[in-house]
């Protein structure tokens, strides 16, 4: 889809909703950040592209249902992030407990997420107006790109490597 001028601030037309649907996952970039929009189970969701933790594609990352919430997990290294919230999740023991049974903890609010709305058959999406730094954000801009690149080139590497 080319990316047209639109008001700073949003709602961005992102599709139509049949097409979104079709198509399950879409790319786009709105007011030059990267957004990754997910339809799943008839909900629309749009997160940051990249991974917070570093920079990996979500685009090819698993969906599931991890304690109650719908989460993607990063392809690259597993990392799990709810889909409504932006929610970093780790499952882990609690050292203290007697016995130490897994459960799931928050590491906090890691990945953006932005706003989703549909009227008469197309989708659009608002940018999250929140002025805090998530950890998401550090892989939109020129450093967290060259960052990407350098951790794609590594991966690229190891792969070569692997297949000797």
């Amino acid at each position: 889809m080319e990316e047209q001028q639109q008001p700073s601030g949003g709602p961005h037309f992102v599709g139509k909703k049949d097409e979104l649907i079709a198509e399950k996952r879409s790319f786009r970039t709105l007011e030059g950040r990267d957004i990754l929009i997910i339809h799943h189970q008839d909900v629309f969701y749009a997160i940051d592209s990249y991974c917070y933790h570093n920079g990996g594609l979500l685009q090819n990352g698993d969906i599931e249902e991890i304690d109650g919430k719908m989460c993607i997990i990063c392809p690259n290294h597993k990392y799990k992030i709810t889909l409504a919230e932006g929610e970093g999740i780790y499952k882990a023991k609690h050292p203290k407990e007697n016995p130490p049974v897994a459960r799931w903890f928050s590491k906090g609010l890691k990945q953006r997420v932005h706003t989703v709305t549909e009227s008469n058959g197309d989708v659009y999406v608002k940018l999250s107006n929140d002025k805090s730094m998530i950890d998401s954000d550090y892989y939109q801009g020129e450093k967290g790109k060259v960052a990407r690149e350098a951790a794609e080139a590594s991966r690229k590497k190891s792969e070569a490597d692997a297949d000797r």
